[in-house]
């Protein structure tokens, strides 16, 4: 079978959620189907690490795909010509686009429609053509698969897709992230926070994210703890974050809250592993990575009470309203205080762990590029 596959999000070095979900999704059913044929679409330069084996062969199509019209470009006319010349069996496409230029048997992975619920927390361009072109990618669509099932009713109810038509895969989560002794806590903590504990926050500083409302909330714990804790954000900056870096200005306890920027696995996985909480308090997401992650290092978090966070955090979270600044701190000062909980939500997190390995999503997702080409 071949198979044409857009990778224009395997970007060295910068894997954020959906470019981490097509890297292990695809590196395990590459191997796992040695007899078929694989070819990935890239937008630019692509590293070597992203050809997984001698049956994929990466092809660089242009123009870079990194705006709206470029996206349209990219994949009603780049994309479609590679498709109609190729004629495969399917077309793989893990970032949710498809090209509508073509007769080819698609099947998009739909994380999330975060762009139907908040429309101004994107570029006016870039959110037009989300919400213009993904009810369309979804009609088009042979199968759908998202992440969860918050997010398979979501599609279902906001582009009136049959149930039957869309198949739940969770994410899972790199080995790499493990518990870490307690002299390599430290070790991490003495690099990072000057020592100390610090609760920990991973992702983009999106405005969905809702880092704003984290940093009020800390700024909170502090007051009226006295704690020496730190707060530590991994991720790169990203569009439309003025109000967040208002509020950071503002904050009274503004040194205690240090920026990393973006961090390679090897190093967020130490800095994981090292932390005292992870807090996780979106208010939208189609799954969430880092829940998972922490669970894995044995790491208590504290989590949102909407969208699929508690699906995928279940018992092993504590979980808060992000819309309410007093929810958070309230959370993180229990977390402080409850040596009990935070143990409880650690043995919670080994069980919940169980049911997430990219192993199952690259089976699950195989299963469902197979029906879209009966």
């Amino acid at each position: 079978m071949k198979i044409v596959v857009n990778t224009r999000l395997l970007l060295k070095n910068k894997l954020e959620g959906i470019g981490v979900h097509a890297f292990n999704v695809l590196k395990r059913i590459t191997a796992n189907h040695p007899e078929d044929q694989f070819l990935f679409l890239f937008d630019r330069k692509y590293s070597e690490e992203f050809v997984f084996s001698t049956n994929v062969t990466p092809v660089v199509i242009y123009p870079q795909a990194r705006h709206p019209i470029l996206y349209y470009w990219w994949f009603e006319y780049s994309v479609a010509r590679i498709l109609n010349q190729v004629k495969p069996k399917v077309f793989y496409s893990p970032d949710g686009f498809l090209s509508l230029n073509t007769d080819v048997p698609s099947v998009p992975v739909i994380h999330d429609l975060n762009y139907e619920h908040y429309p101004n927390d994107l570029p006016k361009t870039e959110s037009w053509y989300y919400r213009h072109f993904s009810p369309l990618f979804a009609a088009k669509a042979s199968r759908i698969l998202t992440v969860s099932e918050f997010s398979k009713q979501d599609i279902m109810q906001q582009y009136h897709i049959p149930a039957d038509k869309i198949d739940v895969v969770y994410n899972g989560a790199d080995d790499r992230y493990i518990p870490l002794d307690g002299n390599k806590k430290k070790e991490i903590q003495n690099s990072y926070s000057n020592g100390e504990e610090y609760f920990l926050y991973v992702s983009a500083l999106h405005p969905r994210k809702n880092v704003k409302r984290l940093l009020e909330a800390f700024d909170k714990v502090k007051e009226s703890s006295g704690s020496s804790i730190k707060l530590v954000l991994v991720g790169p900056h990203y569009f439309k974050n003025s109000e967040m870096e208002s509020v950071y200005q503002k904050m009274q306890y503004k040194n205690d809250v240090i920026f990393t920027g973006r961090l390679n696995v090897e190093e967020l996985s130490k800095l994981m592993g090292a932390a005292f909480a992870l807090v996780y308090v979106s208010y939208f997401e189609g799954f969430g990575i880092p829940l998972i992650e922490a669970m894995q290092c044995d790491i208590p978090v504290i989590a949102s009470n909407i969208t699929s966070i508690p699906e995928i955090a279940k018992d092993a979270a504590l979980i808060v309203d992000p819309l309410s600044i007093d929810s958070i701190s309230t959370g993180m000062l229990e977390l402080l205080k409850n040596e009990t909980l935070r143990q409880k939500l650690v043995e919670n997190g080994r069980q919940r762990r169980l049911s997430f390995s990219w192993d199952k999503t690259a089976e699950l997702t195989w299963q469902a590029i197979e029906k879209a080409t009966t």
